[in-house]
């Protein structure tokens, strides 16, 4: 729950106007989810965020506005990471927000871009969050379940008492990416539909099961990719920005009609949908 188009506008039409189709297209499909809200997004939007809580969805937390909060994948102009000393009271101060503002005081966490880091599983640690739904597997490749992780190496087991869990990819597949983001879910769904997302998702699925692991599926979505965004250069007076085609691809519409698709797909083969709360509730 954040700004159109990730980084690159200010505006909120997403929340606004993305936020009531997904939560009827949730409605009807009998699905609940985790909402992570910045701060900003929350304090900017106290209708959505109520609409949200009051149609039974958890309530989470996404950071400030915005912020790399964790360890960078990849390049990204104009957008260096916070100072680690700055993470524990953005962390706190977004947390406050969207208690504030919810009523509900938020357990479950998620990075924006899914970039974290040690320093900030320790201080959602120290807040007691109890679920941070960041490690972007398409990166990390070796931890393909919910697990605790450690103070040390937050993409390594160890004794916290918070849940990490993995956002899923395709591990079989050959990638052709320097940072493996082709493996990844996103935004697949509305760019090639919801069979090639599926197609991910049974590798993935068989990649774990003949090892033995419990398949959990973490995925991610914004409200912006339901509801119709600019196309081609964004205009700020002094220098314009042009996201990739892809960024922007089938927002609206086709992203409603098959993320419904997918939700059914998803009960069809035998799934059960779970919050980030939930889940680390399960595995602890």
């Amino acid at each position: 729950m954040e700004t159109d188009i990730g980084s690159f506008t200010s505006d909120y039409d997403g929340v606004r106007h993305g936020t009531p189709r997904l939560l009827e297209i949730m409605r009807r499909q009998d699905v609940r989810a985790t909402y992570f809200w910045t701060g900003h997004a929350a304090e900017n939007n106290p209708p959505a965020v109520l609409a949200v809580r009051d149609a039974g969805h958890e309530t989470g937390c996404h950071g400030l506005v915005h912020e790399t909060l964790g360890d960078p994948l990849f390049p990204l102009p104009n957008n260096w990471p916070v100072f680690p000393f700055e993470v524990e009271g953005r962390i706190e101060e977004a947390t406050r927000i969207v208690k504030k503002i919810s009523g509900v005081n938020p357990v479950s966490f998620r990075c924006p871009r899914l970039w974290g880091s040690t320093k900030v599983v320790n201080v959602l640690e120290k807040l007691g969050y109890k679920a941070d739904a960041t490690l972007p597997l398409y990166f990390y490749r070796h931890l393909y379940s919910p697990y605790h992780p450690s103070s040390e190496s937050w993409t390594e087991k160890g004794g916290l008492k918070l849940i990490e869990i993995p956002n899923f990819c395709d591990l079989s597949m050959t990638s052709n990416d320097p940072y493996n983001r082709d493996r990844d879910q996103w935004p697949l769904f509305r760019t090639e539909g919801t069979a090639a997302l599926m197609k991910k998702i049974a590798s993935f699925v068989a990649y774990v099961s003949a090892r033995g692991v419990r398949p959990v599926l973490a995925f991610y979505f914004h409200p912006w990719e339901f509801c119709p965004m600019p196309q081609g250069a964004i205009d700020y007076g002094e220098a314009s920005v042009t996201p990739l085609p892809f960024i922007t691809e089938n927002c609206g519409a086709v992203a409603c009609r098959e993320f419904e698709i997918l939700l059914q797909e998803l009960k069809r083969c035998g799934g059960a949908f779970k919050t980030a709360g939930e889940v680390a509730d399960e595995w602890n």
